[in-house]
């Protein structure tokens, strides 16, 4: 069955990228969310004008992959303790953020991190929020599939390809 998942950490195209790898995902769409603004530009999230977060919205197929899964891959590319920021992207823009889609999502990832806390997955406290989706709005073309299309630009290759490799290494059996 098809489902959907929400999730921002950091540029949604690093974010991308990552969960593009796994088995079960039919698509990866880069947008905006957590903010109050509608139909919102790039560069108005980039002047921290909107509230939103640069996010993607994931489509997966539950029977072969959990949303347990794609929390466990989320956590492990983008860094949950740090706030407004994911390597060299500074800015409320980039928070961690999980934008649940019901009720049963909220539940899953509000345990996922306490279980993550309490056995000290991190040195640092998780500052992940976890907030409803109340709106989703698609990035522009430029923005979608931005690592597939360029792999070789600096930004790919210094930040996008490690995480890439990261999955493709941690979660092999999971990767397509």
């Amino acid at each position: 069955m098809s489902k959907q998942a929400t999730f921002g950490g950091g540029c949604f195209w690093c974010i991308e990228a990552a969960l593009e790898e796994l088995d079960g995902v039919t698509d990866v769409t880069s947008g905006y969310a957590g903010g109050d603004t509608e139909n919102p530009t790039y560069r108005e999230v980039c002047r921290g004008d909107t509230g939103h977060a640069e996010v993607v919205q994931v489509t997966y197929d539950e029977d072969e992959l959990s949303y347990e899964d794609l929390l466990e891959v989320f956590f492990t590319v983008h860094d949950p303790t740090t706030v407004n920021r994911q390597g060299p992207d500074v800015g409320s823009q980039y928070r961690s953020i999980v934008l649940y889609h019901d009720d049963e999502q909220r539940e899953l990832v509000e345990a996922f991190v306490a279980e993550l806390e309490e056995r000290d997955a991190f040195e640092d406290s998780i500052v992940t929020e976890v907030e409803p989706l109340e709106g989703f709005y698609e990035a522009e073309d430029e923005h979608q599939n931005y690592y597939e299309n360029n792999p070789d630009a600096a930004y790919c290759t210094v930040n996008i390809a490690p995480k890439v490799s990261k999955v493709r290494e941690q979660f092999a059996e999971q990767v397509q």
